[in-house]
């Protein structure tokens, strides 16, 4: 496969072979449209953590200023350290994604999430819980911070 090939995305809901996982389309982020890369697995169920205690992990659509908040907080936050550590394609540079972020995962390619379980998303909603969704439904809420939900590590890049 040559440079040109890794850099043409693929049909969104499918692996973009070289990148790390499931083509997510197109986002607008702070600094720009970026590609959006969804792992093409789960990176297992934990816990938010943290219960009791505000963070300014708030945004829901940027996942990556988020959990950069959460990593912060010296091992606090064990889905957040779980999507930061997943890796694939060489690329270490997932983070647990903002709830709009999953949103758009289940908009686009619901096919590749469980529907058997919540997922957990960066985005804090307050001291004692933050938000999950299920992706079968599209069901968003908030769940208690030291429930374990699953992991779905998330990547972007610059279009």
């Amino acid at each position: 496969m040559n440079a040109q090939q890794q850099l043409t995305p693929p049909a969104i809901g499918e692996v973009w072979p070289g990148q790390g996982g499931i083509y997510g389309g197109l986002r607008q982020y702070p600094e720009g449209m970026c590609h959006v890369i969804f792992a093409t697995e789960d990176a297992g169920r934990h816990a938010y953590g943290d219960y009791g205690v505000s963070t300014e992990s708030t945004s829901r659509t940027d996942g990556r200023a988020n959990t950069a908040i959460l990593i912060a907080r010296d091992g606090k936050h064990p889905a957040a350290i779980a999507a930061a550590a997943y890796t694939a394609d060489g690329h270490a540079d997932f983070y647990l994604p903002a709830v709009g972020e999953l949103h758009h995962g289940w908009q686009y390619a619901p096919e590749s999430f469980s529907e058997e379980w919540y997922y957990l998303s960066s985005s804090q909603y307050s001291a004692y819980t933050a938000y999950g969704m299920d992706l079968e439904t599209g069901w968003l809420d908030f769940d208690v911070k030291l429930g374990e939900r699953l992991v779905r590590p998330v990547r972007r890049f610059l279009q």
